[in-house]
C-alpha cells in the first residue's frame, strides 16, 4: 500500500514505508512484532540486506576518471572527518559516553543504497551525481558495519588498543571483498555456460550463491558477508556484459522487494520511548550532522571541476541513512544491554532518530532541491533509475526513425 501510494501522490517511497512500520509497529498500533522472531530476525535482515547491497554493486559502473576521483575522495575524507564528527556531536549534544560515541559516528557515516538508490531515482538526478552518491553508499556502509562492530568491541572490552582496531578493519573489508571477487567470478563463469534459455536456473542459481557467500563468510570474517556481496555484485556486472541487463532487472525487482519488506520491519522495532530521553539534545546532534557533512564534502571536492557549488550542496544535503543502520543499531543495543553496558538504548534511540530525520526531511526536499539548482536529468530514462534503459530507447528510436526503405518518420511515431 505504501509503494501505491508513492506512485499514485510522488512522495518518496522510503518516507511512507518509514511510516508504515511505525504506525503499525511498537511506536503504533503494535501489530507487527519483529521480536517474535526471535534468533531469525537477523540473518533474515542480513540476507535481505545483502541482496540490495549485490543489486548495487552489478549497476555500479563508474565510468570516467573524474568521477572515479571524486568518489575515491569523498570516501577517505568522510571516513576520517564524518566519524570524528559524528562522535564529536554524539557525545557533547546527545551526551553518549566516549566509546559509544565512536560506535555512532561509525554507524552514522553509513548512507545506504537502500535509500539512496530510490531517492535519485525519484529525483531523475543526472547520472554522474547519482553514480556518486549510490557509489559514496556502497561503499561506506559495509565499512561503516564492520568499523562500529570492532568499535563496540573495543568498548566491551574485547579488543584493547586501536592498533587492533585498524588491522580487523582491513582484515576484514580486504578479506571479504576479495572472497566476494573470487565468488563472483566463478558465478560468471558457470552462467556464462548456462543456455540462454535457462533464465529461472540462472537467477535461482545466482541468489543461491549469493546467500551461500554471505553467510559464509560471515563465519569467518564477521561483517564480512556485506563487503562481500558488493564486490560478487561488482564483479558480475562487469564481466557479465549485455547477458548482465537481464539479470539486473530480475535482482532489481527483489531488492525493492527486500527494501519494501525491511524498512517497515525494522521501524516496528522502535518505540516512543527509546527516542524520548533524547530530547532536543539529540535533535540537535543529528540536525548538525549536515553542516559537518558539508565541510566535508567541500573538502573532498577540492581539485575536481565537477563538484561546483551545486553539485556540493545537493550532494551534502541527500545522505539518508538507511537499513544496515537500523539492523546494526539494533544488534548492538541488545549486545551492551546483555553485557551490562548502560547507554545501549540511548545509542538505538539515536540512531532511529537519524534514520527518521534523514530520510523524511531529505526525502521530501531533495527532489525540490534538485530541480532548483538545475541538476535533474533531461533524459526519460533517468526516471526510473537506469542509464542503460535511457540508451536503449534513444538507440531504439534512432534505428526506427530509418525505415528500410529509406522514408523517414516523424520522433513522436518513432517513439511509439
Amino acid at each position: 500500500m505504501a509503494r501505491l501510494l508513492a506512485r499514485l501522490s510522488g512522495l518518496p517511497a522510503v518516507v511512507l514505508l518509514l511510516g508504515v512500520g511505525l504506525m503499525s509497529g511498537r511506536a503504533g498500533l503494535d501489530l507487527v512484532q519483529p521480536e517474535s522472531l526471535g534468533r531469525g530476525l537477523e540473518p533474515v535482515v542480513a540476507l535481505l540486506v545483502s541482496l540490495v547491497l549485490f543489486d548495487g554493486g552489478l549497476q555500479l559502473r563508474l565510468a570516467g576518471r573524474e568521477l572515479q576521483r571524486a568518489v575515491v575522495q569523498l570516501v577517505l575524507v568522510r571516513a576520517v572527518l564524518g566519524l570524528v564528527g559524528g562522535a564529536c556531536l554524539a557525545h557533547g549534544l546527545a551526551g553518549l559516553a566516549w566509546p559509544l560515541a565512536w560506535v555512532f559516528g561509525a554507524i552514522a557515516l553509513a548512507t545506504g543504497p537502500t535509500v539512496i538508490t530510490p531517492m535519485v531515482q525519484q529525483m531523475r538526478l543526472q547520472p554522474g551525481l547519482a553514480r556518486l552518491l549510490e557509489a559514496e553508499g556502497l561503499i561506506l556502509e559495509p565499512a561503516a558495519a564492520v568499523l562500529a562492530l570492532l568499535l563496540l568491541q573495543l568498548a566491551l572490552g574485547d579488543l584493547h588498543r586501536w592498533q587492533d582496531v585498524a588491522a580487523l578493519l582491513l582484515l576484514r573489508l580486504g578479506g571479504g571483498a576479495l572472497i566476494g571477487a573470487a565468488t563472483g567470478w566463478l558465478l560468471v563463469a558457470v552462467l556464462a555456460r548456462l543456455p540462454a534459455a535457462a533464465d529461472a536456473l540462472q537467477l535461482q542459481l545466482t541468489l543461491g550463491v549469493l546467500f551461500l557467500l554471505v553467510a559464509g563468510t560471515q563465519v569467518v570474517l564477521p561483517e564480512g558477508g556485506l563487503p562481500a556481496a558488493v564486490s560478487a555484485g561488482v564483479v558480475v556486472g562487469l564481466r557479465l556484459d549485455q547477458r548482465a541487463t537481464q539479470l539486473d532487472e530480475w535482482i532489481a525487482q527483489l531488492a525493492q522487494l527486500a527494501i519494501t519488506v525491511l524498512f517497515p520491519l525494522l521501524a516496528a522495532d522502535l518505540s516512543w520511548a527509546e527516542l524520548s530521553p533524547l530530547g532536543w539534545g539529540g535533535v540537535l546532534c543529528v540536525l548538525a550532522l549536515t553542516p559537518v557533512r558539508w565541510l566535508v564534502v567541500q573538502l573532498s571536492g577540492l581539485g575536481l571541476e565537477s563538484l561546483g557549488w551545486r553539485e556540493t550542496l545537493l550532494v551534502a544535503w541527500v545522505a539518508p541513512r538507511g537499513i544496515v543502520t537500523a539492523a546494526v543499531a539494533s544488534l548492538f543495543a541488545l549486545e551492551l544491554d546483555q553485557a551490562g553496558v548502560p547507554g545501549g538504548g540511548t545509542l538505538k534511540g539515536l540512531v532511529f532518530l537519524t534514520i527518521l530525520l534523514s530520510v523524511s526531511l531529505q526525502g521530501l526536499t531533495a527532489p525540490a532541491l534538485a530541480r532548483r539548482l538545475g541538476l535533474v536529468s533531461a533524459d526519460p530514462g533517468a526516471a526510473i533509475g537506469s542509464e542503460a534503459a535511457g540508451d536503449a530507447l534513444a538507440g531504439l528510436a534512432a534505428g526506427l526513425e530509418q525505415q528500410p526503405g529509406g522514408e523517414q518518420i516523424g520522433p513522436l511515431e518513432a517513439a511509439e
